[in-house]
């Protein structure tokens, strides 16, 4: 069996791709924290917390999250976002399984993204 949450990129990898997919917003950025994600927002002096659901099954779990960050502080609110419902089937697990297999991608991610896990397709033995 895989390991489904393995990460494929290091974390300094996922992190340059997500600041290069968000760069042509320039109200949106992307950081690294560790610790309480309430006490991160508190720190960026942020009120809501954005969160996607893409099925039911995230429901509860997300719930529960949001739950437990407003008993840590109630200044900070979250807010649940569901995608557009061809996009509900899709996971980093499905995309990665894709990539491996030799699929194509590009529907799914940003073209910097496709190069890079064909990069690391071809560097790495899954």
């Amino acid at each position: 069996a895989s390991e489904p949450k393995a990460p494929l990129f290091t974390l300094d990898e996922r992190l340059s791709q997500v600041q290069q997919a968000v760069r042509a917003f320039p109200n949106v950025g992307a950081e690294v924290f560790s610790g309480l994600l309430v006490e991160y927002v508190r720190q960026r002096a942020a009120h809501v917390i954005v969160r996607g659901l893409r099925a039911v099954s995230d429901f509860e779990f997300e719930f529960q999250l949001a739950l437990m960050n407003r008993k840590l502080t109630e200044q900070v609110e979250t807010l649940f976002m569901m995608p557009r419902e061809t996009y509900t089937f899709l996971s980093s697990r499905l995309v990665k399984e894709i990539a491996m297999l030799g699929g194509d991608v590009a529907e799914f991610v940003p073209p910097h993204v496709v190069e890079a896990l064909r990069s690391k397709m071809t560097n790495t033995t899954l």
